[in-house]
């Protein structure tokens, strides 16, 4: 939408329209999120370098484990960010940037929950290998887990997993229905 065509929206149509400004503070906000996990990051990073050679290897495990997770978080912030200021707020003009993510290319509210829904299932994936490794000494005093919280942490796993096949399927019902709708509109061609 250009200014002139802006300008020329009425009153409560450019209020509604302009409201979508009321994002930035949030992706602001999740930027301000994101130097935190870089923190968390690096105190991990040096918490295993300083331990290396006295951490047994099933504590170094669970050590790069959680670097992981806070990459994978990362990285769905940085979706979150990007994506949803995209479709939400305003374009951010990178066409022909070199440093452009190719799934920007064709982002919109659908790709980005199917995206986002994959990659909490890769957190949750973590999470649960994590807690595997540590049941090992399930049953012992000083142990954080009990039989119920491991299968609850897998019952929910199993729901993320169910959820994004529920939202991939919706979205090919909806491709599927879109396609149709083109073809039959389309008029018939000569052969």
């Amino acid at each position: 939408m250009t200014d002139n065509e802006h300008r020329n929206l009425k009153p409560l149509a450019a209020l509604i329209f302009s409201s979508r400004w009321l994002q930035l503070p949030l992706y602001l906000g999740l930027i301000a999120a994101q130097v935190v996990y870089v923190v968390l990051f690096v105190r991990e990073l040096i918490h295993l370098i300083g331990g290396a050679t006295v951490l047994n290897e099933q504590l170094i495990m669970l050590a790069v484990l959680g670097l992981i997770d806070v990459v994978m978080i990362s990285n769905l912030l940085m979706m979150v960010i990007v994506g949803g200021y995209e479709t939400f707020v305003s374009r951010l003009r990178l066409q022909n940037h070199p440093d452009q993510p190719e799934w920007l290319n064709h982002v919109n509210a659908t790709v980005l929950k199917v995206k986002l829904a994959m990659a909490i299932i890769g957190i949750s994936s973590i999470h649960l290998l994590k807690t595997f490794i540590a049941i090992g000494t399930l049953g012992a005093d000083d142990v954080n887990y009990t039989e119920a919280g491991v299968m609850w942490q897998t019952i929910i796993h199993i729901v993320f997993i169910l959820s994004a096949v529920g939202i991939a399927y919706t979205e090919y019902l909806l491709n599927l229905a879109t396609r149709h709708s083109q073809e039959s509109t389309e008029p018939d061609r000569p052969h």
